[in-house]
């Protein structure tokens, strides 16, 4: 009786794919996906304008299924809008309503999540949220193309999400998540200061939460987020 080969060629996932071929193509679909999210980001593909699957998969070199993929997760984010009979088009700039609305609801989450998570939070989380702080000191700040400053962006959600985690109210936890306000403040097309203090206020807050002091920590979170949208509302008004 032959044996069964069970080397990592010889198993196959359903429809045939060898486990192998899995991480390779999620890598393919991260790299795709990053890569729509700068050209959104940049305005390369300028708010409101249609995305064609096509003519990405021809920009990018790819297949349209790795476009599909990343366009589905840019619906998720909030930075494309699909439509009926019209296809993918990417969302509009916030106007200046949209924005003090976005902090409205950001004023209303954040401080009490940051006031529970200096309550709840385990010493792995208060952890992580230190972790994370420091991460953003070695990144440049909001300045030139996504692209570099990318990555500080992904942490600056993540810190913001890793505190309302750290609230253990999973419907508050996932309010600040589906926000993606970060993703639409950082896409505002005067978004590209020199300077920016979001580190510094980010500290404050940390502190706070360390020392367990629920009140400091919703008052530095406020703080934080009045400061932020007073920012962007004198950028806009430069603009």
């Amino acid at each position: 009786m032959p044996t069964q080969d069970r080397s990592a060629d010889g198993l196959k996932e359903p429809g045939g794919k060898s486990p192998a071929a899995q991480p390779a193509r999620q890598v393919l679909s991260d790299s795709v996906y990053e890569s729509i999210k700068a050209m959104v980001m940049d305005h390369e593909i300028a708010p409101g304008a249609r995305v064609g699957i096509d003519a990405l998969s021809r920009t990018l070199g790819v297949s349209p299924t790795p476009v599909r993929e990343a366009l589905a997760r840019l619906e998720a984010d909030g930075l494309v809008v699909k439509r009926s009979l019209s296809g993918y088009r990417a969302t509009e700039l916030l106007t200046q309503q949209g924005l003090e609305e976005l902090f409205e609801m950001r004023l209303l989450l954040e401080p009490r999540a940051a006031a529970l998570a200096a309550t709840y939070a385990t010493e792995e989380q208060l952890d992580t949220i230190e972790r994370i702080v420091e991460e953003m000191r070695t990144l440049p700040g909001p300045t030139g193309r996504y692209a570099d400053y990318r990555d500080f962006a992904v942490l600056d959600q993540r810190f913001h999400d890793a505190l309302a985690a750290a609230s253990h109210r999973p419907l508050l936890a996932d309010a600040v998540e589906r926000l993606h306000s970060h993703l639409h403040i950082f896409r505002l097309s005067n978004m590209k200061a020199t300077e920016d203090p979001t580190l510094a206020e980010h500290e404050r807050v940390v502190r706070a939460v360390l020392r367990r002091k629920a009140d400091r920590a919703a008052e530095a979170m406020t703080e934080h987020l009045a400061l932020s949208l007073r920012r962007q509302l004198a950028r806009g008004a430069d603009a």
